[in-house]
């Protein structure tokens, strides 16, 4: 079973905006001859990660509402020039609307098991819920309707 981790994206309003944020740190790298992989860089290295790497996601909260995830393909420790030990939440490009649900502000990251994990949103699954605009979907949400 797999093993996830629950991620508040500070900034990004949008699954579209957080899309266009990463494109944008892609483009950067390539600008600047680096590797343009997607990553999100963090202070704690998980315990569990062997659980996750290649086999779970990063599911994002944002505006307080758990929206979408990504693949994460590696999670990479490193230290920092300033001899802080950090990792990389190695991610693949593609963003998974997911169903939407509420969740409050919290610091750092959680882990989320399968079971806990919200479904994607899809045609087989969501009957017309992915089709409905995001805006719309979180404000279903936040009247506690979906």
């Amino acid at each position: 079973m797999a093993l996830h981790l629950l991620k508040l994206s500070v900034g990004p309003e949008t699954i579209a905006d957080l899309e266009a944020r990463q494109a944008r740190f892609r483009a950067e790298a390539v600008r600047e001859g680096r590797d343009p992989a997607s990553f999100h860089t963090t202070r704690m290295i998980p315990k569990r990660r062997r659980e996750i790497a290649g086999r779970g996601s990063i599911y994002w909260v944002i505006k307080g509402t758990l929206c979408c995830r990504q693949a994460l393909t590696a999670i990479v420790p490193f230290t920092g020039e300033d001899g802080v030990p950090r990792c990389r939440l190695m991610l693949d490009e593609r963003l998974v609307p997911v169903a939407p649900r509420p969740c409050r502000p919290f610091q750092g990251w959680r882990y989320l098991t399968q079971k806990d994990a919200p479904p994607d949103l899809d045609g087989a699954t969501a009957t017309g819920l992915a089709e409905m605009p995001e805006a719309l979907r979180r404000e279903l949400v936040g009247l506690g309707l979906l």
